[in-house]
């Protein structure tokens, strides 16, 4: 739908003010596609391949090489570029199909599991390169994935979908607080000795929900950020404040309480 080859049932969707329905060309223009699929031309070299890419978008001829050169250096293949796709490995051929997206300098881009099948190494260079792009040529990337702890690493903004909807969106840490009903926030706090009479002026805190104690680790939940009163009552007390820390939850327990409330 975003890039108007389906159209929505009800309401309607813009990039970068143009209508994707009304204006799927004009869309097809600003934003890069990358399927979880890949299609290349297995018998042609990296560089042909971005080439036909490139005329497909009437960049001009004299551009062509310096682009290509320009993109295959961002993911790392520029030595790979008269290789035979064919030859290329899963990692290899996901980090020239981000090349291919990137060869008209799209202001969007849109990323179906661009890590899947992986192995480590490969996945956090392609995030990398991502994070870099997203900073250096203020690209925006649309990523979907299962992959929830890489997807933590990088994004800004998460939406999490269940049964065609839009169940949860919004910043991880906020997501997290506003889905918890014991308390918004969870402090961790490292003492050099804890006492029943700390203890008890913590509790007293107003917004401190609850104390768990292991030992001289205190996990504090609160419905605000408390950190200066509890630093203030621990001083007062002349204990060692070690650490102090607001703990935010993962993505994979948003994700999964999502689902239970679900």
């Amino acid at each position: 739908m975003m890039l108007g080859l389906t159209e929505p049932t009800s309401g309607s969707i813009t990039i970068a003010g143009f209508n994707s329905t009304k204006e799927p060309i004009r869309v097809k223009r600003i934003t890069g596609y990358l399927p979880e699929k890949l299609g290349f031309y297995e018998d042609m070299t990296a560089k042909q391949n971005l080439k036909y890419t490139a005329e497909l978008n009437f960049i001009p001829q004299k551009e062509i090489d310096s682009k290509i050169n320009e993109v295959l250096q961002i993911v790392g293949l520029e030595k790979n570029k008269n290789q035979l796709v064919s030859q290329f490995s899963k990692g290899m051929k996901q980090r020239l199909g981000i090349a291919d997206v990137l060869i008209k300098d799209p202001q969007l881009v849109i990323l179906d599991e661009p890590t899947e099948g992986l192995d480590i190494k490969i996945a956090n260079q392609i995030l990398e390169n991502i994070s870099i792009l997203n900073r250096q040529k203020e690209i925006t990337f649309l990523i979907c994935s299962h992959q929830l702890n890489l997807v933590q690493k990088i994004c800004t903004r998460i939406g999490i979908m269940s049964r065609g909807k839009m169940i949860g969106e919004g910043r991880i840490d906020h997501l997290g607080r506003g889905l918890f009903a014991e308390g918004k926030y969870r402090i961790d706090v490292e003492l050099s000795e804890v006492n029943k009479t700390v203890l008890d002026k913590i509790r007293n805190i107003d917004k401190v929900i609850s104390i768990n104690q292991n030992e001289n680790l205190l996990e504090i939940i609160c419905d605000e950020d408390v950190r200066p009163q509890i630093s203030k009552v621990i001083l007062e007390n002349n204990i060692l404040l070690t650490r102090m820390n607001i703990r935010d939850s993962s993505l994979e327990e948003i994700y999964l309480k999502y689902f239970k409330e679900e």
